[in-house]
């Protein structure tokens, strides 16, 4: 096999007005403890692609009491090394995919993935520090500026011959989505404009959304032609399945 998926949970989270990310653990801790709070899933994915290790987004760069990045833990999990990782292909900059490119702990400041390229809409990093917004922590982008292979891709195109990425804007002005095809199999990873696989099965314009309705619509055409060419989606913030193929008999999704 030439491409292989790793999802990498990195657990439960609600986020309030305040934009902080704090841990929920359904099992013990009650919602209604927690009011006017979202409740999201995190998970970046890893993906073995031929020669290549390749990581989509970062997750929320947190770590265990010793130190250690949880990212970090869950890419030994899966059987690597973090210095392993090639290429870090990042959706967009929100904290939430964003905060794992560094590791931050006690004061201490280093890039994740010292060896890998980290692969960036320039109109997203360019955004990120013109329209200040607690969605985005330009501290982590200060100091990748000045320590990490940074590759700046604008619009859409190609990566290499098995890797594409498509400006798709929509959730934030320069979201991006990528496409990985090893010729057997296409993994898509859709970012926040295709976080959840629900978000098919029930269409609607979402408030967190930058261009609510363009995001409802783009979600629609990758649904259908996720459908059609037989992707296998990854679902970054899914509370059930977080890869699955798509179904679509004409009129309604199902999730395969």
């Amino acid at each position: 096999m030439s491409l292989q998926v790793y999802t990498l949970k990195e657990g439960s989270y609600s986020v309030d007005i305040s934009k902080k990310f704090i841990p929920f653990d359904p099992e013990k801790d009650n919602p209604k403890d927690r009011p006017a709070s979202l409740f999201i899933h995190v998970q970046p994915f890893l993906v073995k692609l031929n020669e290549h290790l390749i990581l989509l987004d970062t997750g929320l760069g947190y770590s265990d009491d010793d130190g250690q990045l949880n990212l970090h833990k869950n890419i030994r999990k899966a059987g690597f090394e973090p210095e392993e990782v090639d290429f870090v292909l990042m959706s967009h900059l929100h904290f939430d995919h964003a905060g794992g490119m560094v590791h931050d702990f006690n004061g201490k400041m280093e890039l994740s993935f010292p060896h890998a390229t980290y692969v960036i809409q320039r109109g997203e990093w360019e955004s990120a520090f013109t329209h200040p917004s607690s969605s985005y922590h330009t501290e982590i982008f200060d100091f990748l500026q000045r320590n990490a292979q940074i590759e700046f891709v604008e619009g859409s195109g190609k990566l290499s011959g098995e890797i594409t990425y498509q400006l798709t804007g929509a959730h934030c002005p320069y979201h991006q989505v990528f496409l990985m095809d090893d010729g057997n199999e296409k993994v898509f990873f859709g970012g926040d404009v295709l976080p959840e696989p629900e978000e098919l099965l029930r269409k609607f314009i979402a408030k967190y959304d930058y261009d609510g309705r363009k995001a409802m619509e783009q979600r629609d055409a990758f649904g259908k032609q996720a459908a059609t060419e037989k992707w296998k989606c990854l679902f970054y913030h899914s509370k059930s399945k977080t890869q699955a193929y798509i179904g679509f008999d004409g009129e309604k999704f199902t999730i395969e």
